[in-house]
């Protein structure tokens, strides 16, 4: 019993001190049901709250980040167990892979317009690398005959030169072959996340002279639709 008491007193002492109940709990060997019962007509000063405050602050932070730091190590994990199931692609997968690419990202003929050649636009400086890996070893088209635009928001004009480097390098073209650009109006209010020094714009790849390869590409396009399984109607 005189333990009990010297404990309460302990315990009182401390949260008099502006100390949390899992500090107490660190020195005094209670339930935590009994230490709120003995602590419950302790009054705290301003500049204890304060304290209790900012420790649970940082606790609450100092929580999130760790969980932060697991996402990271959990989804670096995953993406790495799978990059590896993939491995090389043959002729035939880098065939398919374009054409998926450019049934989704692509300008198609249309009947009013059965003469529209060969587009693609992206802002994804990789898939801007694999469009130009297919339509160059796949395709057989070549390098003189691939045009460029680059489509930027009217706001990032003192970033023209930075943005007609960084898609050279992506796509190992000359710099003169991007001087073709289409500027956009730019929203006062826009909902859009790439901006800033991240943003390059969306850039335009056209081919010459390509109005049958653009059909020759609506074929293969038909073709996995046929053979992939679904149910036509």
């Amino acid at each position: 019993m005189i333990k009990k008491i010297k404990e309460k007193e302990t315990a009182i002492k401390l949260r008099k001190e502006g100390r949390s109940y899992s500090e107490i709990l660190t020195e005094v060997f209670v339930a935590k049901s009994t230490l709120s019962l003995w602590l419950r007509d302790v009054g705290l000063s301003k500049r204890q709250k304060q304290r209790l405050t900012k420790k649970r602050i940082k606790a609450s932070l100092k929580g999130a980040k760790t969980k932060r730091e697991q996402r990271i190590a959990l989804t670096k994990e995953i993406k790495d167990r799978s990059k590896n199931k993939v491995g090389k692609l043959t002729k035939r997968e880098l065939w398919l892979v374009g054409t998926a690419l450019y049934w989704a990202e692509g300008t198609k003929q249309k009947e009013h317009n059965p003469s529209q050649g060969v587009q693609f636009s992206n802002s994804d400086p990789r898939i801007i690398k694999v469009f130009l890996k297919w339509i160059k070893e796949v395709c057989k088209t070549s390098k003189k005959d691939i045009c460029f635009r680059i489509f930027l928001h009217e706001n990032n004009k003192k970033r023209l030169k930075e943005v007609q480097k960084y898609w050279s390098k992506t796509t190992q073209s000359s710099i003169k072959n991007f001087h073709k650009i289409t500027w956009k109006k730019n929203k006062v209010t826009t909902i859009r996340k790439n901006m800033g020094n991240n943003y390059f714009g969306l850039l335009n790849i056209k081919v010459k002279k390509s109005t049958n390869l653009n059909r020759e590409i609506e074929g293969w396009i038909e073709g996995i639709f046929k053979n992939c399984g679904v149910v036509q109607r």
